[in-house]
């Protein structure tokens, strides 16, 4: 799975302090156009409704009650633009009650 499937949830699992955790693996490069931002975008609207739309609880009753977040492991270190989209989407997941952080993973 990855971040250009947008009809699949790369993983689902629980973290130890109990917190379940929707990852998104992404292997895309940063470009300038901000192809790369649109097409994550996508897919956190697609978690988005995966979430509010009761999905979770369906395909994993363990979320029931539990705190969401979504997590993005990085390919590659996104600039200084991507840096500023990945904070507004930090914004506005966590007003929706939904956990939101990323990590590059250096290979």
């Amino acid at each position: 799975m990855s971040i250009d499937q947008l009809d699949k949830i790369d993983a689902v699992s629980t973290t130890p302090d109990g917190k379940v955790m929707l990852t998104i693996s992404d292997h895309l490069e940063w470009d300038e156009e901000g192809e790369h931002m649109m097409i994550l975008q996508n897919k956190l609207n697609a978690y988005l409704q995966f979430i509010e739309g009761g999905q979770i609880l369906e395909d994993y009753p363990q979320a029931i009650n539990k705190d969401t977040v979504i997590n993005v492991f990085m390919k590659y270190e996104p600039n200084s633009t991507s840096i500023l989209f990945l904070n507004r989407c930090k914004e506005i997941l966590i007003n929706a009650g939904i956990g939101f952080e990323w990590k590059t993973i250096i290979t």
